[in-house]
Formats: structure tokens, C-alpha cells, sequence
């Protein structure tokens, strides 16, 4: 049978100012497949052939998907877009895309036209209309979105050793949302607190945010291809990361003790239910597009942006500029423009400069690299305020007494 595409029909923006002066979303249509009416979330639920237990990777797709992160797919992938993803990081309709979004399974018994039942712990969090169910090309995969088919690679791994054999395509239907340590504002809401008109500039990041990034991304307002009265929004990711990163509940609690001691209108927060796969340059673009529906125009790229480097060798998979290469090339298709990220750097001098008027004027620069930072932390050693904000410390040092 041919495979249908799970991608929501309009392909383009609508006629009119439908979005109130603020950016398209991709594909021109926000999803939302969240049920509002009781008796039709109790009928889906009863129409249900089989149960499937979310992992916490899997919930945060099953919730952007819901809201509208993914627009504009409202399911996960069928084969044929899977494929075209794969290859030619786009949709079959030809909306660029830059990973798969994929619900993986074992279970013999789940077939195309069941109705699945989708819980996260003991929430019952959507059901799925199975439309395919197909047995993926793993090596490829891996080949393409993460240009190495190494299991020392995180996402490798995961593809590889924690995904099911057999991967399930279908239009997905919310009936919830999971309660998490981090509220994460729909993309709808987020667009709603957003002055029309104006640039929004999103920062992403996986990691408490220290003097530097706050440098990096108020700056970034700044830039030539970006107007005056511009929003910066910091959107960082609180789900599954690597091993080694800071809890995600954790992070939430230092941007908030951030936010509070900032008190700055012309930046925002909000917390994004995103699972990192440390795809590189395909998973730049991937933010991209989630950002655009969250209603941001431009997007700060980072030297080596969701990098990754062998487990054993510590050697990186990607170059320092792939991730920023691969955005400019699609940055007029996607509709989002690219703000290079700065290399700031403390001078005793000047405080915090480029990294270039630094070394043309001769300053002298001061350097804490994030190894020494975390062994500081653990010994309770002071923490300079060049370098980190004393709110956000010791919400981390809360944290290593708990």
C-alpha cells in the first residue's frame, strides 16, 4: 500500500495576517491534536487494541507532536517520509526536516489500522492511529542523520541498542500532557507573549546558563540581520540529554533564579520538551524548525552546536562549523535567519569582548574551562562572578547537597 505522509495538509503560509504579525510556522498550519472533549478522549481510549509505555525520550516527541513543535507533522512519520528524511533531510512534500520522528516498538502484535494507547508512567498521554509499521534501515539511518554509523556515538547508541526492531507510523491524538519539574509552554503560548512584528532571536542550550551565554545571546540582539526591538528568547532543552549533563530539573531551577534576578523584558524564557540526539548539523536544523513554530525568526548557531565526541577516543564526529555551514545553506528556504554565535571572552581590561578586539588591543583574558568549574564546584571553592551568576551557583551547589 502507498504510505501516507503524516504531515498536515497546507503546505504554505494562509492568506492574511493569520499569525498576528509573529513568524509562520513550518509548513504555514500550527499543529495542535490535543482532544478538548472528555466523551471523545474516553472513546479514543476505549478504541484502543493495545497499550505501549512511553520512555521519556518517546514522551517528548508524543507532547511536540501534540502541540504543535513538530508542525507540521501531527503523528509520527510513515515510511515514505521517513525515508525522504533519511536521504534527503526533507518531507516527501518537500518541507526540509532534519531527523526522523519515530515510534519504536518489539511487539509482534501491533499491526496498521490498531489504535494504540500511548501512556507516559500512569498518564494516559494520546492514542495513536497505526497506519505503518515497517522494519527501518538502522545503519542508514545512522549513516545519514548522524554521519557515522559508531555505536560511540550517543545517538548511534540509542538507534542502535534502545530503539525497538520495528518503528510505527500514524496521526497521534493528545489526551494530556505529562506534569513535569519544568513547565513547558505550548508553542501557541509562547507565541501569544510575543510582541508582533518584532524579531525573536532563540538561544538553545542543554546546560545552566553562565556569564559568557549571557553575553553571547543579549549580544546576538545586536547583529546586523536583526532589527531594533528585538526579543532574545532562551529556550533551553529540559528533557533527556547525555549522561554526563545536569538534570533537567536542576537546569530549570537555575534558569528561573536567572530569569528572577535579570528581570529583563526584552529576554524570555521557556523550557522545551526536547530529547537531544547530539546529531550535529542535522540537529541544528531540527531546532531551527522548532523554534520557527514557536514563533522565532532568527537562531543563534554555536561553534560545533549539538556536538558529540567518541566515548572511547573523545575524538568529535562533526567540525566546529559543520552545524553553522548547514544553517546559513538553509537558512532562506526555512524562513530563519542565522545568527553566528560570538566568541566572547573576559578581559581584566574590559571585561567581556570579542575574542578578536580582545587580541588586537592586546587585552588580557581570563579563562575557566568547564572541567576546572565543576571540580571547583565540588570542593566549594568560590566561583568567580566573571564567570558564573551567583544564583546560578548555588542552585547548583543546592543541588550537590541533595
Amino acid at each position: 500500500a502507498a504510505a501516507k505522509s503524516t504531515a498536515a495538509a497546507a503546505e504554505a503560509a494562509p492568506e492574511g495576517d493569520a499569525f498576528a504579525g509573529r513568524a509562520a510556522p513550518h509548513g504555514g498550519v500550527l499543529v495542535n491534536t490535543m482532544v478538548a472533549d472528555q466523551a471523545e478522549r474516553q472513546r479514543l481510549v476505549d478504541s484502543c487494541k493495545h497499550t505501549l509505555q512511553l520512555s521519556d525520550r518517546n514522551a517528548c516527541d508524543v507532547e511536540l507532536l501534540c502541540v504543535g513543535g513538530f508542525s507540521p507533522l501531527d503523528g509520527f512519520v510513515g515510511q515514505a517520509d521517513y525515508d525522504s528524511i533519511v536521504e534527503n533531510m526533507r518531507l516527501q512534500s518537500g518541507l526540509l526536516f532534519g531527523l526522523p520522528i519515530v515510534l519504536d516498538t518489539n511487539d509482534e502484535a501491533i499491526q496498521p489500522g490498531d489504535n494504540l494507547l500511548l501512556k507516559y508512567h500512569d498518564l494516559d498521554m494520546a492514542v495513536m492511529e497505526v497506519s505503518e509499521k515497517w522494519e527501518p534501515n538502522k545503519p542508514l539511518e545512522a549513516r545519514h542523520c548522524y554521519g557515522t554509523t559508531s555505536i560511540e556515538h550517543p545517538g548511534v547508541k540509542m538507534l542502535t541498542m534502545e530503539r525497538g526492531k520495528y518503528y510505527l507510523g500514524g496521526k497521534v491524538h493528545g489526551l494530556a500532557l505529562p506534569e513535569r519539574p519544568f513547565p513547558c509552554a505550548t508553542p501557541a503560548e509562547v507565541r501569544s507573549g510575543l510582541p508582533p512584528g518584532a524579531h525573536v532571536v532563540a538561544f538553545q542550550c542543554r546546560n545552566p546558563v553562565h556569564r559568557a551565554h549571557y553575553e553571547l545571546f543579549t549580544r546576538a540582539r545586536d547583529a546586523d540581520n536583526v532589527k531594533d526591538g528585538a526579543i532574545c528568547l532562551v529556550h533551553p532543552t529540559c528533557g533527556p540529554t547525555q549522561g554526563d549533563d545536569i538534570p533537567g530539573d536542576v537546569r530549570y531551577r537555575t534558569y528561573e533564579v536567572l530569569k528572577a534576578e535579570l528581570d529583563d523584558p526584552t529576554v524570555q524564557w521557556a523550557y522545551l520538551p526536547y530529547s537531544m540526539h547530539m546529531a550535529g548539523p542535522r540537529e541544528a536544523l531540527q531546532h531551527m524548525l522548532i523554534r520557527k513554530n514557536y514563533g522565532c525568526t532568527h537562531f543563534i548557531i554555536g561553534r560545533d552546536m549539538a556536538g558529540s565526541k567518541s566515548c572511547l577516543t573523545g575524538d568529535d564526529f562533526y567540525g566546529a562549523y559543520d552545524a553553522q555551514d548547514l544553517a546559513k545553506s538553509i537558512s532562506e528556504e526555512l524562513g530563519v535567519d542565522c545568527v553566528p554565535s560570538l566568541n566572547v571572552v573576559y578581559t581584566e581590561e574590559r571585561g567581556y569582548v570579542t575574542a578578536d578586539v580582545a587580541e588586537k588591543d592586546g587585552l588580557t583574558t581570563k579563562k575557566l574551562s568547564g572541567t576546572k568549574f565543576r571540580k571547583m564546584l565540588r570542593g566549594g571553592e568560590d566561583i568567580p562572578e566573571w564567570f558564573a551568576f551567583k544564583s546560578v551557583v548555588q542552585v547548583l551547589r543546592d543541588a550537590q547537597k541533595a
